[in-house]
């Protein structure tokens, strides 16, 4: 029983894995004393409601429904969300409250939510991704959209398997790996490679309940996903997976980087990080791959673009980031991205990389002659 005037401590458990992610859920139900899990099952939003369910190691203990809001069932669970959990900190019998997210729900906006909305009751302890290592790959190599999976929170929802599982992944401190007796070496390289910087817990030892408990700074959980300032993966090599971190203060002409994109994208099983195109040259863009398919966002001005003024504003940690790859002439402008996959080829990749590059005589035009190339990406950046 927690005392008075403590909070209810949280712990959000994800993934697309949903067999491994009931499996962590159990576990911490059976050992962890005064446990409740939450739940909201998404697929019944086609009737118009989400279905709510609070049980315990012994069963359901209660159950109901939540209404759309604007036709997104997303949006319904984060509205039912937190007084959920306030009525369990409420019944002072509550020692976990576990939220388990269905299939394709990011723990990363429910996270914010659990600390804007619920902070001066709960407390989110623990954030982290269920994972069978047999199925890491070919959900990370899946393009389908949601939709088409039956997964999609909304009628809008257009991303895919890959992108979701890879941002489900990417996201949590903690993996919580399920046995698995078709994994190999080489899905657990790549589950070390993608994340290296996780704890991974295997879900049968007694360090489960530990990683509910470990504490959760949802601040810094957004700062490692900025792709100015991401906690990237390095150089690795085992079990015939490699990681490429290729990395060139040149930038990129937009027309051949354009025409490189699907021979890019297909290289590596996930690829993700920071870029740099003459005709952009001071924006920040951030370029996002897996199950073929490439997302290119703008994720603003790189700090070199900024006026010394607005310095100030700026988080510390992106500043020390752009500090590491600062050039005299250019500042932070820099291409960093990294790629990761089993049976990656190395030098056909870096081939294709630098051939994207400008030139010796067009990297002598100067910036305003960078300007004047023909855009190419205006299509991907919606422009």
């Amino acid at each position: 029983m927690k005392g008075e005037g403590t909070k209810l401590p949280v712990v959000i458990v994800g993934g697309l894995h949903s067999d491994a992610r009931k499996e962590v859920v159990e576990r911490l139900l059976r050992t962890v004393p005064g446990s409740v899990a939450l739940h909201h099952d998404l697929s019944t939003a086609a009737g118009g409601t989400v279905r709510r369910s609070v049980r315990d190691s012994l069963g359901e203990r209660a159950s109901g429904e939540a209404p759309l809001v604007n036709d997104c069932a997303c949006c319904a669970l984060r509205e039912d969300l937190v007084p959920e959990l306030e009525l369990l900190a409420g019944d002072g019998r509550t020692r976990l409250a576990i939220v388990e997210l269905w299939d394709s729900v990011e723990p990363r906006g429910m996270a914010e939510v659990v600390v804007e909305h619920g902070g001066d009751v709960l407390d989110l302890t623990g954030v982290m991704t269920a994972v069978d290592p047999a199925l890491l790959l070919p959900y990370l190599g899946c393009g389908d959209d949601l939709a088409d999976a039956g997964l999609a929170a909304a009628a809008s929802d257009r991303r895919t398997v890959a992108d979701t599982w890879a941002r489900q992944l990417e996201y949590a401190p903690v993996l919580a790996v399920v046995e698995s007796e078709e994994a190999d070496d080489t899905d657990e390289a790549l589950l070390a490679q993608l994340h290296p910087t996780a704890r991974r817990v295997r879900v049968a030892s007694g360090e489960l309940a530990a990683a509910a408990f470990a504490g959760f700074d949802v601040r810094a959980a957004a700062e490692r996903q900025h792709p100015a300032c991401a906690l990237l993966p390095q150089e690795a090599d085992e079990s015939g997976v490699g990681t490429l971190v290729w990395h060139r203060l040149r930038p990129f002409h937009p027309g051949r980087l354009y025409a490189a994109r699907e021979g890019l994208t297909c290289a590596a099983a996930r690829s993700r990080g920071r870029f740099w195109l003459a005709d952009r040259p001071d924006t920040l863009l951030a370029w996002d791959a897996a199950g073929g398919a490439l997302c290119v966002e703008s994720a603003g001005p790189w700090l070199a673009a900024l006026p010394d003024a607005a310095w100030e504003m700026v988080p510390p940690v992106r500043r020390a980031a752009a500090a590491m790859d600062w050039h005299p002439e250019h500042g932070d402008c820099c291409q960093h991205l990294v790629f990761t996959s089993p049976g990656l080829d190395r030098d056909g990749l870096e081939g294709l990389l630098e051939s994207c590059l400008l030139t010796d005589a067009e990297y002598a035009g100067g910036r305003e002659a960078w300007k004047r190339l023909p855009p190419a990406f205006d299509s991907l950046l919606e422009v």
